[in-house]
């Protein structure tokens, strides 16, 4: 038994030394053109030059992320299948789900490092009546269930950050959810929807051509890019006040020596000026942080996320 022990070790340090020796896929649990599949997409490609394999994005979307979650959960942990952890994926989903969820955000995976922290952004038609913050609180106040406001699924953080906003505004519209924020973005441009909570990322360019209107953003200071858009907290709520986070998740039995490489390689990533240059452009501020550090963020998001649920009665049925 010992030697079969020994033999299995050895095995498992020789694929470590090798890692990586092939492409390596990366699950996005949503659909292209949202928040996380564009930060996915800026770090893991220069991620794939220090690693030096192609690092492969896969979008996988629908149920909140779950359906992405729960197949890079499933996966060998052999380092050749990533996957990006969201709040949607990593706590709010636990949250609605409770008991079918089919996977564990807190034990079927190893966090690896965030990526990125994104500010949260509310933002509105061209053609919806208000143009700040104010009187978006004051009109929807007005007209309780009259407007409509999208997201990236039922469950997602999107969705739970306009719940929370709702509860902490004591305003009421009616969500409607998308499979991703891409397609919410998309129908809030056209008017299909009134209201938009998003990433910014995913609305940066249709916010700077004029398509959308920022009202407010989740973020400790207000951004460069934005100058007039003021914060939450300077709006009066600071319990809204909380960015997103996107970061590298490994499936549970992933070896150390492996979570350290692809960490290592995120580091250098995120250090790199391009990389930066680009993630600022979209509104998003690199982290790298260690595993558990990551880790005790995620756990945050989740205890947050149950209040949320909690509070709102919100369910997947």
């Amino acid at each position: 038994m010992a030697a079969g022990i020994a033999t299995a070790l050895g095995t498992t340090a020789a694929q470590a030394a090798d890692y990586p020796s092939q492409p390596i896929r990366v699950i996005v649990p949503f659909a292209p053109g949202g928040s996380t599949d564009i930060v996915a997409r800026i770090v893991t490609q220069r991620m794939a030059q220090e690693l030096g394999q192609t690092l492969v994005v896969e979008n996988k979307g629908g149920a909140g992320g779950a359906i992405g979650a729960a197949e890079a959960a499933r996966a060998k942990p052999d380092g050749y299948t990533l996957s990006i952890a969201t709040v949607s994926t990593m706590a709010v989903n636990s949250a609605c789900r409770p008991n079918d969820l089919p996977y564990d955000p807190l034990k079927d995976f190893v966090p690896v490092t965030n990526f990125a922290n994104v500010p949260n952004v509310i933002e509105a038609n061209p053609k919806f009546p208000a143009k700040n913050f104010k009187e978006l609180v004051q009109i929807l106040k007005d007209n309780p269930g009259k407007y409509s406001h999208g997201s990236s699924g039922t469950c997602s953080i999107l969705h739970l950050f306009g719940e929370a906003f709702k509860l902490s505004t004591g305003t009421d519209a009616i969500h409607v959810p998308y499979k991703g924020s891409g397609p919410a973005v998309t129908d809030a441009v056209g008017g299909q929807i009134d209201l938009m909570f998003d990433n910014l990322p995913s609305s940066m360019a249709q916010i700077q051509a004029g398509n959308l209107r920022a009202l407010a953003i989740a973020w400790p200071e207000r951004l460069a890019a934005l100058p007039d858009v003021p914060t939450l907290a300077e709006e009066g709520y600071p319990e809204l006040n909380q960015p997103a986070w996107y970061g590298l998740l490994a499936p549970k039995g992933t070896p150390d020596e492996i979570v350290k490489k692809l960490r290592d390689a995120a580091v250098v990533a995120l250090k790199d000026p391009a990389v930066i240059e680009t993630l600022e452009k979209q509104g998003a501020a690199p982290s790298g942080n260690t595993p558990e550090e990551f880790a005790k963020e995620i756990k945050e998001q989740y205890d947050w996320a149950k209040d949320i649920v909690a509070k709102r009665k919100i369910t997947l049925n």
